[in-house]
């Protein structure tokens, strides 16, 4: 029986599962994350993918999602968000360990293969993921392959700026990458928090913010009116570059209802004439999508192969 594994390296957490041929689940742990410490991270790694493969008397391939991307110039990690893996051969490293090849992607990535693989997007032949949360990223698919790009950052149109932005958009919030007015400073959960705080004095998270609107408080849709507005723009410009058959929303702000409701027909007001809704669906996997993804890395012909080795 063909077993892929897949781990999802997170910030506070560690996720493994183990997938069999059929893409049921045959395991399913978490651990917590070490804190900022990258080599009891790989050691914490390998300890999860051997101990799975003792529980299931199995060998499989391995793959790991990661908040971040292996530089396709120096062989390092970049951009990530847990910081004590940058700088560092993270696949090499774990690989060395656990004696066999490793795959290694970005989660936004990860999270896109996973649904275009057995989730919202399966049997569509271009699917972008996107990750809505904490932050804005994002992941394409195109024939269930993860589109990966010559600088390994296809899809981070987070850090593109707002189009079309208004007078009072201009310059827009300042983002961790160094830029202001990205895409992530307007509509990621913490934006719209801080959009509403400074509407009411009130703390409150996006998913509260979008239940408030439903009933009716006029801050709460002021502030939820302009986000699936400036949502929309951003998702605009993905449909005019790419035209996927089918957009799948991840990440914490997913569970708003009314996105998908509202965005469609946002989305094709700003679109360059699509004549027609574009596909804006939920994710099916859930929290599970990226591990998931990371365990789809490896095709079926290469895990029956007998990959790795």
């Amino acid at each position: 029986m063909l077993m892929r594994i897949g781990v999802d390296l997170g910030g506070t957490k560690i996720e493994i599962v183990a997938l069999g041929d059929d893409g049921a689940m045959l395991l399913r742990e978490r651990i917590a994350t070490p804190k900022s410490d990258y080599a009891r991270t790989i050691r914490a790694l390998a300890d999860l993918v051997l101990n799975a493969e003792k529980q299931l008397g199995r060998r499989g391939s391995v793959g790991i999602a990661i908040p971040g991307t292996i530089s396709p110039q120096t062989g390092l990690v970049k951009n990530a968000n847990s910081t004590h893996l940058i700088g560092h051969p993270l696949d090499k490293d774990l690989s060395r360990a656990l004696s066999r090849e490793v795959r290694v992607a970005n989660d936004a990535n990860c999270f896109a293969l996973s649904e275009a693989s057995d989730g919202a997007g399966a049997g569509c032949a271009t699917v972008f993921g996107i990750i809505a949360g904490t932050g804005v990223g994002g992941g394409i698919c195109i024939g269930g392959r993860v589109l990966t790009g010559a600088h390994a950052i296809a899809g981070e149109w987070g850090h593109n700026p707002l189009p079309a932005p208004s007078p009072e958009e201009i310059p827009g919030p300042r983002c961790y990458c160094g830029k202001n007015g990205c895409i992530e400073t307007w509509c990621s959960g913490p934006a719209i928090s801080t959009q509403y705080l400074l509407a009411t004095g009130r703390h409150a998270i996006a998913t509260e913010i979008a239940d408030l609107a439903a009933a009716g408080e006029a801050s709460a849709v002021s502030v939820i009116t302009a986000f699936y507005d400036r949502f929309s723009r951003a998702i605009a410009s993905i449909v005019n570059l790419l035209d996927p058959d089918v957009i799948v929303i991840g990440g914490g702000l997913s569970k708003i209802e009314a996105l998908y409701t509202e965005l469609p027909s946002l989305v094709q007001a700003y679109a360059f004439h699509p004549e027609g809704h574009t596909n804006i669906v939920r994710n099916m996997h859930g929290d599970s999508s990226g591990v998931r993804g990371a365990a789809w890395l490896w095709e079926p012909s290469e895990v029956e192969a007998g990959l790795p080795k």
